[in-house]
């Protein structure tokens, strides 16, 4: 990126920038892309060795002033503990990254696993946004990326509740990208396909994932630009696919491509 684009996205997104869920995975390269666009990062998530490792990375590679906040998201202590660090920053992008996901039959399933999901994926989400659209309200100028996902788009068998908080993400930054844009806040929702991440691992799933760094990557330049974003072309292709499908085949086909994902489970 050239000097020009670097100080034109610290002007409109900078000078600091929050990444939540950062120490892996989509996250950890949405942080390093970020530094690399001349922003200053903070860093939320709750493994205290991969985030600090990040944050030395960060500092060395990109010369950018970064900041961690080791707290579990889920819970609203740690909410408050990513709050108060942001007021004493001039935080211009909040990027809601964290969350989890699960597999299997939701009746099958530790309920409290799947409350917690809702917690971090949807509440605290909601109580992150509400805090960062009205502070970037008043200062005229801001951006906030909200990571969706395809499954959005329809109930799933085998990750019905997890597609059930993305439809609500997807949901929420539709609405929210037409409320803001009047104030100057740019708001994008970042649908992408399976990506190779530890996600899929602690889901309980098994895919060919995506390469985070490319979702990273055109997540941002599509920011300012789109109101939703499919940051591969796997997810552009599926997308476009499931697209073409009544809601209730578009069900079936995957409930089908989650049979295939989780077909371990049932092997044991």
């Amino acid at each position: 990126m050239s000097r020009l684009q670097r100080t034109a996205w610290r002007n409109r997104y900078g000078p600091w920038a929050i990444v939540t869920g950062a120490s892996r995975g989509i996250g950890h390269a949405l942080a390093l892309d970020l530094a690399s666009r001349g922003l200053n990062v903070i860093l939320a998530a709750r493994d205290d060795t991969e985030l600090n490792e990040l944050a030395t990375v960060i500092h060395e590679r990109h010369q950018v002033d970064v900041d961690v906040v080791i707290e579990d998201l889920a819970t609203d202590a740690g909410t408050d503990a990513l709050i108060s660090a942001a007021d004493c920053r001039d935080v211009g992008l909040f990027v809601g990254n964290a969350g989890i996901g699960s597999s299997g039959p939701f009746a099958d399933s530790d309920i409290n696993n799947e409350l917690t999901m809702i917690d971090l994926n949807v509440r605290s989400l909601a109580r992150q946004t509400f805090y960062f659209a009205n502070r970037f309200r008043r200062r005229g100028s801001g951006g906030l990326i909200l990571l969706s996902s395809i499954v959005c788009w329809q109930g799933v068998p085998r990750a019905t509740n997890y597609a059930a908080t993305k439809a609500y993400v997807q949901s929420f930054a539709e609405g929210l990208s037409r409320e803001l844009r009047k104030d100057g806040v740019d708001v994008l929702a970042s649908a992408p396909a399976p990506v190779d991440t530890a996600f899929l691992a602690r889901a309980d799933m098994r895919a060919n994932g995506v390469s985070p760094t490319v979702v990273a990557r055109n997540t941002l330049n599509a920011l300012g630009r789109k109101t939703t974003v499919y940051p591969h072309i796997k997810s552009r292709f599926l997308s476009a696919a499931l697209a073409l499908l009544p809601r209730f085949a578009r069900v079936r086909v995957l409930e089908t491509v989650m049979q295939g994902m989780t077909a371990h489970q049932q092997n044991t």
